[in-house]
């Protein structure tokens, strides 16, 4: 046996076993980022919801599964028309559609109407929008509740 490692078994090193890195996560810090974030999520999510408020027409079909978001337009109850969240008048939907559409006449466009509001109206939106040469045109309804 040496005399180096005889000697330095009874010696303890400086800040040795004391202070050794901690392999376990400390669960404070963690804890308090994910209520925060909770809080924050639980704020922003009411403001995620865009356009008008509108009870649609319920049916059976299935629903579209779409890529990127359409344009919107919305016939509400009072017969008011919006382009997403903006209102617009009939006139001026073919304008601020090729002002909107970043792949032109391509453009996917959705058209919501009341429940209440008269077929008619959502007919004349519809052919406004077909007349002007858009081809990705549908009329949006709410899934049918079970029975």
């Amino acid at each position: 046996m040496s005399t180096a490692a005889a000697g330095t078994q009874g010696r303890r090193r400086r800040g040795g076993r004391r202070h050794r890195p901690m392999s376990e996560i400390n669960m404070t810090p963690f804890i308090d980022v994910m209520l925060v974030l909770l809080i924050i999520f639980m704020v922003a999510a009411p403001l995620l919801t865009v356009g008008v408020p509108l009870d649609l027409p319920q049916t059976t079909a299935a629903a579209l599964n779409v890529d990127k978001q359409p344009l919107k337009v919305s016939v509400a109850k009072d017969g008011k028309i919006y382009l997403m969240e903006t209102p617009i008048k009939l006139d001026e939907i073919v304008p601020k559609l090729q002002a909107v559409a970043k792949t032109g006449q391509e453009e996917r466009i959705y058209v919501f109407g009341d429940d209440t509001i008269a077929y008619g109206r959502v007919a004349e939106v519809m052919a406004t929008i077909t007349a002007a040469g858009y081809k990705r045109v549908a009329l949006v309804t709410a899934p049918a509740q079970k029975k």
